[in-house]
């Protein structure tokens, strides 16, 4: 029996980059156009988030912008994001407010997936404990320092596990050190594998090409957990939901539709 009640995928901004971010050795000079997705979990026992998009001051105040998006150090570039797409604005949309959300699970700490969390206030943050050192050692340059330092309930983690019925952490990693991955149990329809940033694209899990970002090289390690993702898919009938693929993000159910 699962615990989970309803799915939601939010939009918290989109990004323009070199596709070759997103498929290693692939796609150099082509320009995609990118989703941001954190996704938000109902469940009886509260409600968990599934990664929390980027801090929107660094993306909204000038100097912030200027400093931590310098194109010099960061050509990617900055994702861009309005006020109806910050965290707080979807919980409003769902009667909620930050104080609501009892659980985060982060993929990773990229700036886009964790930035969000000054958005949050005294929840517990499960993270890989990998994942933990490799940000705070600045293991590359998509770790901003300044998202992950304030004083977060961290629980990290090691092992996969269930964090509650019908929730299962997996663990993923090769993009970054101590990436993991969740499988949601739905109450009424097929499965489904939020694939983080172990599958960007659905390119990468049909063709089977890392993320043009890996972890110290370790190109083997992403084909393996992309391998594993396929291999969990197809023992528990599951659906796996690339993560920045824009015509992927179009065919979703958005609110007040949910995925049940």
């Amino acid at each position: 029996m699962t615990d989970v009640l309803k799915l939601w995928p939010l939009l918290t901004a989109t990004h323009r980059y070199d596709k070759s971010i997103s498929t290693r050795n692939r796609g150099q000079g082509t320009l995609i156009d990118a989703p941001i997705l954190a996704f938000l979990i109902e469940t009886r026992q509260g409600r968990v988030l599934f990664d929390v998009g980027c801090d929107y001051a660094k993306l909204s105040d000038p100097l912030l912008r200027a400093r931590w998006f310098d194109p010099v150090e960061f050509p990617m570039g900055p994702p861009e994001m309005t006020e109806e797409q910050r965290l707080p604005a979807h919980f409003a949309r769902h009667g909620l407010t930050p104080a609501d959300i009892d659980l985060v699970f982060l993929s990773h700490l990229h700036f886009d997936h964790a930035g969000g969390l000054c958005e949050l206030c005294g929840c517990d943050v499960h993270v890989h404990e990998a994942e933990l050192a490799a940000a705070r050692a600045q293991a590359d340059d998509a770790y901003f320092a300044d998202d992950f330092a304030g004083e977060h309930h961290w629980k990290p983690q090691r092992d996969e596990y269930e964090l509650l019925p019908g929730l299962r952490a997996i663990n993923t990693p090769g993009h970054t050190a101590g990436h993991m991955s969740l499988l949601i149990e739905l109450p009424h329809g097929k499965p489904v594998i939020l694939a983080g940033d172990a599958a960007d694209l659905s390119e990468n899990l049909v063709d089977e090409v890392a993320p043009g970002l890996c972890w110290q090289d370790r190109e083997d390690l992403a084909l393996a957990s992309i391998r594993k993702l396929k291999a969990t898919a197809a023992e528990t009938d599951a659906a796996i939901w690339p993560n920045h693929d824009m015509a992927f993000w179009r065919t979703l159910r958005r609110f007040p539709e949910y995925h049940a």
